[in-house]
């Protein structure tokens, strides 16, 4: 696709429905103004909120209209810079975050809402972490994760779940994880202790953890929130990513991410002192991000998808 002078390329969508909806279509270049800057993005994660809002959920204040681009984790190299804006220049390499709009060439974005990248950080990994990176932080901090706590992750190798694992064992907890059999390995190498979902998932925890889970996050289905409310004797500190729904009717929090830059950039602290790991499972060009759709539908996945400009 040509690009004319002054617009961009984006991957969005015209009307909601399954992945194929998405398509490689022509913006104009979005101008920054007071407090912001333009960032050039070089990777954009996806995420499954993503698919959500392609299918027609939406987010609380946000107003969708078409073409929509969706999209809410980015990095990139700053091109141009807005009023008033002191603590960042042209080319700076950041990542941050947005609601929307960043499955794109470029971006305008609050400088409160990015953080410096690492020079040793890979793209795909800066444009990966926010998302699941500032979920998995606010989760395991709403529900007071603490050193000797026994953890329960229900769905532990997915991005948010192995953020997850890695932030609670820095916090001096012990973590169960659920996944498929042929993630456990993994999950073993970030120091949790994996068990498979599925019919008989409460015996094969009560198993591995006798003398009681204090605590839970749910981060993939129904069904393991089901048994993680049965086991955590707080309802309080059971909490879903994912369930919503079913979390008014159990009793326990439906936790949305509280973001920040000074949360992330708690995390790029832990990356940079090597305690945080990203696991990039896939990357796809932006005329791709139907597949990238595609593929994070599938679920048990391992890590972070990516969409990668250049």
């Amino acid at each position: 696709m040509h690009t004319q002078p002054n617009k961009m390329k984006a991957a969005g969508f015209y009307s909601y429905g399954t992945p194929e909806v998405l398509q490689l279509i022509e913006l104009d270049l979005p101008q920054p103004g007071e407090g912001e800057v333009r960032v050039r993005v070089k990777a954009a994660g996806v995420q499954p909120v993503d698919c959500a809002i392609r299918t027609g959920w939406t987010p609380p204040g946000v107003n969708i209209t078409f073409p929509h681009v969706t999209g809410g984790e980015f990095a990139g190299v700053i091109d141009q810079i807005g009023e008033g804006v002191t603590s960042f220049a042209v080319g700076d390499e950041v990542l941050g975050f947005r609601t929307q709009f960043t499955y794109a060439e470029y971006l305008v974005v609050s400088v409160d809402q990015i953080v410096r990248k690492p020079e040793a950080m890979p793209w795909a990994v800066a444009g990966g972490l926010s998302g699941a990176g500032q979920t998995a932080h606010t989760a395991l901090e709403e529900l007071g994760v603490r050193r000797g706590d026994t953890l329960l992750i229900n769905g532990a190798a997915g991005g948010v779940g192995t953020v997850a694992v890695q932030i609670a064992r820095e916090w001096g907890a012990t973590v169960i994880g659920t996944a498929s059999e042929a993630n456990h390995d993994y999950l073993r190498a970030l120091g949790a202790i994996p068990v498979m979902y599925g019919e008989g998932l409460l015996d094969r925890l009560r198993a591995v953890a006798p003398h009681g889970i204090d605590v839970a996050l749910d981060a993939a289905s129904a069904d393991g929130l089901r048994v993680a409310a049965q086991l955590v004797p707080d309802k309080n500190r059971v909490g879903t990513i994912f369930a919503y729904e079913l979390a008014d009717e159990l009793g326990v929090r439906w936790i949305r991410s509280n973001r920040s830059a000074a949360r992330l950039a708690k995390l790029v602290a832990l990356y940079n002192e090597g305690k945080l790991h990203i696991h990039i499972r896939k990357t796809f060009p932006l005329e791709q991000a139907a597949d990238a759709h595609r593929e994070i539908e599938t679920g048990h996945g391992r890590g972070k998808i990516v969409l990668q400009m250049d």
